[in-house]
């Protein structure tokens, strides 16, 4: 029995020997003398039972669980309501969220500042963003942000939200689920499969589907085909997008840093998804899934003309242009085993995967510098490769605790992965800005689901190495090695005392380690007088979490009300630590460990569904957030205000008329870390849509944003701007506009 397993062989299986295992005790062991091996779920199908479309969450725990049966918040947006939103990228996806938002700042960069440059920038969960969220696309990290003087590379556009079965998003540490970077929350994004296109009794079928977006006049198309066959199933997922510059308010139509419009913008996007699924027998299945994606932007910088004059030197700007491209691809093998007559073993998923992402950005610039003509060329190159394998098994069993019936699923299983990181830079010296390097994640985790009558409880824990070898060939820095490691717990429990009240809490540690151009960081402009250094001495940041609610549901009513704070410890953040700036005297700049920061909030959910037709939800979130260093207190920057959100919704049998508004408080001035930034005024946006099937298999929907037209701008996109800035428009978010799709199953 499992109780009676040794750990070091529990661990030693967890490398693929398990599942090899259980291939061999399915073929020899006759289905009639199989023992059924109760399972977790017991308890919970009762509840699925009284509520038919459970949500399902896989991030919050690994494992499957309704979102209601987890001790901390997840929401999950499935393929559906993405396509009806008319959504074109993440941050369409999270536009009416209480506490994500999506930091895009508007294209208006120059050759020397590379601000606004990354795109859909990262995910920002209750404050921390960045590479502080892990970021997962089928259990696989998306590469690691990055920025540095003229270039900046995002996170956000590595996700593809064409190809999403769901998008799923945890708050609060995700360490002792995944290891380093979950140290906000995790957001994963899980792939299309075959079954997902073909209807009951098909062996071919599919989609396509075609839409347009005003916001950006963008056009996408997207063509989805599937087929089963024996034991084969395949998958083949193609989308084009194709568009320009994104919208605002500004009118200011000039050549020039006073420009206020957007600087125009030729974009392209295709995106390709292949699986072949082989079902080997009714336990055993292997997938087999080969991705790659894209996105290249052409941008006329008009805002980047004129001069500018500096230390007595003035430089004139004639034309600037931008060209910016992204990619990435993977492949993946998957072995799954799901036999709940298993002895001991129920469930379990192998992957190895290897994933290579490149951004490339090249800016030729024609300038004179002291009237004399002085073009200028900068092309940057960063990449990641990440080789990894990741597996988890499961077993069910039934245990008495204190004489009283428990039903417990354990998990436990092993994460591996190696990336090799590199980046060249061509038109400034020296090339490199950190040396390429080896970075290597490793960890081991155990997680148990006690359910006890009413109560569930979440024990957790997680062990985790890293190592960074960076290689000194190319770089003139001082290149130091770095590794470490962490053990970060979880405790979580729910208690469902009445169907209308259910109170839970979630206990948390989580990390993340540095990565390697915080640790080897260096570069020096003397004419500019400033230089940036590695510091070999960085640690990991920490965080300690406690999360606390309420949840429940009674007749058509389900609410929530949540409170959390967050606790950080050695927060990383680039400081001044020497220098004035002055000739001899450059300023310094470097990666160093914060004593702390802290963010605490609160959130309230409800949804009431008034009878079969109509349905309303609304929202609050409320977080506070500073940062701390020698005692001094700084309110950290990345707190969004407060936000609000109520919507209706009405559903017929083939149609369906939506409205929603999205409320923003003002940015208090004692809010913010600088009184001179700009502090965005209150805004409502109101958003209306509506879906329709003609036909079985024709769908259309049509959304129209920002109904009012409202003039406003978003904190995410505009904090750090300076109040005195004469164009502020520009960083408005877009006016009203339109978004409309259909699509045809067949």
């Amino acid at each position: 029995m499992l109780r009676k397993t040794p750990l070091a062989l529990a661990l030693g299986m967890a490398w693929g020997v398990a599942p090899m295992l259980a291939v061999a005790q399915t073929a020899a062991a006759p289905t009639s003398q199989a023992v059924p091996v109760p399972t977790l779920t017991a308890a919970a199908d009762a509840r699925a039972k009284a509520d038919p479309l459970p949500e399902i969450t896989v991030t919050a725990t690994r494992t499957p669980r309704r979102v209601d049966d987890v001790p901390n918040t997840v929401t999950v947006t499935p393929a559906a309501a993405i396509e009806k939103s008319g959504a074109r990228d993440i941050k369409d996806v999270f536009r009416d969220e209480l506490d994500i938002t999506v930091r895009a700042q508007p294209t208006r960069f120059s050759s020397s500042g590379g601000a606004a440059r990354a795109g859909n920038e990262g995910i920002n969960i209750r404050g921390l963003e960045g590479n502080q969220v892990l970021m997962l696309v089928d259990g696989i990290r998306v590469p690691n942000a990055f920025s540095f003087g003229p270039i900046g590379t995002g996170r956000g556009d590595f996700l593809n939200i064409d190809s999403a079965q769901t998008i799923e998003v945890l708050r609060g540490p995700a360490s002792t689920q995944y290891g380093s970077d979950g140290l906000a929350g995790a957001v994963s994004l899980r792939t299309l499969e075959p079954a997902d296109l073909l209807r009951r009794g098909q062996s071919f079928g599919g989609f396509v589907r075609a839409g347009y977006a005003s916001v950006d006049t963008s056009w996408n198309t997207t063509l989805g085909l599937a087929g089963r066959s024996g034991s084969w199933q395949g998958l083949l997922l193609a989308t084009q997008r194709q568009g320009h510059e994104l919208k605002n308010q500004g009118e200011v139509d000039a050549l020039d840093a006073t420009r206020t419009r957007p600087n125009p913008v030729d974009a392209s996007s295709p995106s390709l998804l292949g699986k072949a699924i082989y079902t080997l027998n009714d336990a055993h299945q292997f997938v087999f899934t080969l991705e790659g994606q894209q996105r290249k932007q052409d941008t006329e910088v008009y805002s980047g003309r004129g001069s500018t004059t500096s230390r007595g030197v003035t430089t004139t700007v004639t034309d600037m242009d931008a060209h910016d491209k992204l990619q990435r691809e993977r492949v993946s093998l998957e072995h799954r085993y799901d036999d709940d007559a298993g002895t001991w073993l129920q469930r379990a998923k192998t992957q190895i995967y290897l994933q290579d992402a490149k951004v490339h950005q090249l800016t030729l610039t024609e300038r004179s510098v002291a009237a004399v003509d002085s073009p200028l060329s900068r092309d940057y190159d960063y990449r990641q490769k990440v080789i990894g394998l990741s597996t988890q098994l499961e077993s069910n069993f039934k245990a008495n605790i204190a004489g009283i019936a428990s039903t417990q699923r354990l998990s436990y299983g092993l994460d591996v992965s190696r990336t090799e990181v590199t980046g060249e830079f061509t038109g400034i010296t020296p090339p490199k800005l950190f040396p390429d390097t080896k970075y290597t994640l490793a960890g081991a985790f155990a997680q148990g689901e006690i359910e006890i009558g009413s109560l569930t409880i979440i024990p957790g824990v997680r062990v985790d190495s890293y190592k960074l070898e960076p290689d000194a060939a190319g770089y003139t820095g001082t290149a130091v090695s770095l590794s470490g490691h962490a053990a970060t717990p979880r405790l979580g429990a729910i208690w469902r005392l009445h169907p209308g009240f259910a109170p839970f809490i979630n206990l948390a540690r989580g990390y993340r380690a540095p990565t390697p151009d915080q640790v080897n960081n260096g570069f020096a402009n003397p004419t500019q007088f400033y230089t940036s250094i590695g510091n070999p001495d960085l640690k990991a940041e920490r965080a300690e979490s406690i999360e606390a609610g309420i949840r429940g549901k009674q007749g058509g009513l389900r609410y929530q009300l949540t409170g959390y704070d967050n606790r950080y410890k050695d927060f990383i953040s680039q400081q001044v630590v020497g220098g004035t700036g002055a000739p001899g005297d450059p300023t310094i700049f470097q990666y160093i460990n914060l004593n702390n920061a802290r963010i605490r909030g609160i959130e309230a959910r409800a949804e009431w569904q008034l009878d079969q037709a109509w349905r309303l939800n609304a929202g609050t979130a409320l977080s506070r957030g500073y940062s701390e260093v020698g005692g001094a207190r700084t309110p950290l920057d990345s707190i969004e205000p407060l936000r609000s959100v109520l919507g209706v919704r009405y559903e017929a049998p083939t149609w369906e008329l939506r409205a929603s508004a999205l409320h923003a408080q003002q940015k208090a001035s004692t809010r913010v870390s600088s009184a001179s930034y700009f502090k965005t005024p209150a805004y409502t946006v109101f958003d209306v849509g509506a879906s329709w099937k003609p036909l079985p298999n024709v769908s259309l929907n049509a959304n129209l944003n920002n109904l009012f037209n409202e003039t406003y701008w978003r904190w995410s996109d505009v904090r750090g701007l300076a109040d005195s800035s004469t164009v502020k428009d520009a960083y408005t978010a877009p006016g009203r506009n339109v978004q409309v799709s259909m699509r045809y199953d067949f």
